[in-house]
C-alpha cells in the first residue's frame, strides 16, 4: 500500500532519530533518497550495538535504513553539491539531525533552500535546540535519558539512576518529526505552502514524560520518589511492579490490595484497609506481596489472578515471547534482502491500514548504489551541465 506514493524525501541524517522517520515514511510508499558521505557513509553504518556484523556492517543500520535508496555525494565538492541542490528542487521532503549551524555553512539551510523550492517540507532533529547554551551538545540518546530526568524514574529508590535499554529519545524524537512532517503534507494540499518542522531529542523525552512532568508541575514541585521495592512507576501505589516467582516473575499493574489479599491468600495484606495507604505504605505492602509470591510459581499465580481479571502478565524474555501465540499471530517479523542477496529478519512496520500490513521486503543500500539511477530519474547530470 503506497498511502505517499511520488512523495520524495531526500534524507541527510545519520544514525537513528532522523532515519527512523526517513524509514516510517518509506514504509507509507515515500521514495527516501539518503545523501551519505561518500566512502565512509552513515555513520551507523558502523555503529556497532552487538558483535553481528551484516556485510561489514552494523545490524541497526540494515534494521532502520531498509527500504531507502543510497546517494553518496561530497557535500564540500561543488559539482557534487550542484547536483544535490537539483535534488531537493525537485523534492517534496528534506530532512537532516545536523547540530545547528552545520546546513547554514554548507548553504542548505531552510531559508536558502526555501528560495529555489518554497513548497519544501523542511524538517529538522537536534539535540537541545537552536538556541540556549546547549545547543553545540553532542545530540547522543543516553546524554538525553540523563539531563531529561527520566533516568531517575526507573529501578528501585537505593538504586542508581538506571537508563531504558533503548534509544528512546532517538526513537521519539524521529516519531515526532514524522508527525510534523505527514502534517504539513497535509496542509501543502490545501494551501500549497512549504513548512519548517523542528524538533530536539530534549523536547522529545520531555513530551514523553508528559504524565510525570504534569505531575511535578502541580504537585509543589515534589520530587518523583521511587518506590524502594519492586519499583515500576514513581507516581503509582501498590502493588504496581515486577515481583519474583517460584520460577520467574510476574507484573502487576493498578489493583485493590484487599482483593488481591483474598484471592492470593496473603492475610497480612488485610491490615491495609485504607486505600491512602495503598501509596503512603507502598514499600511495607510491596514487601509482604513480594516474599508471599515467591512461594509459587508464575503460572499458578496466573491461574488465580487471570480469571478474576486482575491485571497481570508473566514477565518474558524474547526466546519465551516468541513462542507465544499472542505474538505469532502479529506477523511482526519479516525478511528483507539487499542488493547483494544478504536476507535480514527484522520487524515491519506496525501500522495496518483498511488491515493491510505495510511491508516491503527491500533491504538497506550500499554505499553510493542508486547514483545512477538517481541522476537518470531527475536528469541530475545533464541538469547541471546546463547550470
Amino acid at each position: 500500500m503506497q498511502l505517499l506514493q511520488d512523495i520524495i524525501v531526500l534524507d541527510f541524517s545519520q544514525f537513528l532519530s532522523g532515519p527512523s522517520a526517513a524509514l516510517r515514511l518509506a514504509d507509507m510508499g515515500a521514495q527516501v533518497i539518503k545523501i551519505e558521505k561518500p566512502g565512509t557513509g552513515d555513520i551507523c553504518r558502523n555503529l556497532y550495538v552487538s558483535d553481528v556484523m551484516m556485510e561489514g556492517e552494523s545490524t541497526i543500520f540494515h534494521a532502520i535504513n531498509r527500504n531507502k535508496q543510497s546517494y553518496a555525494a561530497d557535500l564540500k565538492n561543488a559539482e557534487d553539491l550542484e547536483k544535490v541542490k537539483l535534488l531537493i528542487a525537485k523534492a517534496d521532503v528534506m530532512m537532516h539531525n545536523f547540530r545547528p549551524g552545520v546546513m547554514e555553512r554548507i548553504g542548505l539551510d531552510y531559508e536558502t533552500v526555501k528560495r529555489f523550492n518554497p513548497s519544501i517540507i523542511y524538517a529538522e532533529v537536534n539535540g537541545y535546540g537552536a538556541e540556549g547554551p546547549w545547543n553545540h551538545l553532542p545530540g547522543q540518546d543516553l546524554l538525553l535519558q540523563a539531563v531529561s530526568g527520566l533516568t531517575w524514574l526507573s529501578n528501585n529508590d537505593n538504586e542508581n539512576p538506571t537508563p531504558m535499554g533503548v534509544a528512546v529519545v532517538d526513537i521519539f524524537a524521529g516519531t515526532h518529526i514524522a508527525q510534523g512532517i505527514l502534517a504539513c503534507l497535509y496542509r501543502r494540499t490545501i494551501s500549497g505552502e512549504g513548512a519548517l518542522v523542528q524538533v530536539s531529542m530534549l523536547e522529545s523525552i520531555l513530551d514523553f514524560q508528559f504524565e510525570v512532568l504534569t505531575a511535578y508541575y502541580n504537585d509543589g514541585r515534589q520530587l518523583p520518589v521511587r518506590s524502594a521495592v519492586n519499583a515500576a512507576h514513581a507516581y503509582i501505589a501498590a502493588p504496581y511492579g515486577v515481583y519474583k516467582t517460584a520460577d520467574g516473575y510476574l507484573s502487576l499493574a493498578m489493583g485493590n490490595i484487599l482483593t488481591l489479599a483474598g484471592l492470593l491468600g496473603c492475610k497480612p495484606l488485610e491490615q491495609f484497609a485504607d486505600p491512602q495507604d495503598w501509596f503512603t505504605r507502598r514499600d511495607e505492602i510491596k514487601s509482604l506481596l513480594a516474599a508471599h509470591l515467591l512461594t509459587q510459581t508464575t503460572a499458578h499465580w496466573l491461574g488465580i489472578l487471570e480469571p478474576a481479571d486482575i491485571w497481570c502478565a508473566r514477565v518474558l524474555n524474547y526466546e519465551e515471547l516468541m513462542q507465544e501465540e499472542g505474538y505469532r499471530v502479529l506477523n511482526m517479523e519479516m525478511v528483507v534482502k539487499t542488493s547483494n542477496g544478504l536476507s535480514v529478519t527484522t520487524t515491519r512496520c506496525p501500522l495496518r491500514i483498511d488491515g493491510h500490513i505495510l511491508s516491503s521486503d527491500i533491504g538497506a543500500p550500499v554505499l553510493g548504489e542508486h547514483n545512477e539511477e538517481i541522476e537518470r530519474q531527475f536528469g541530475l547530470a545533464q541538469e547541471a551541465l546546463n547550470v
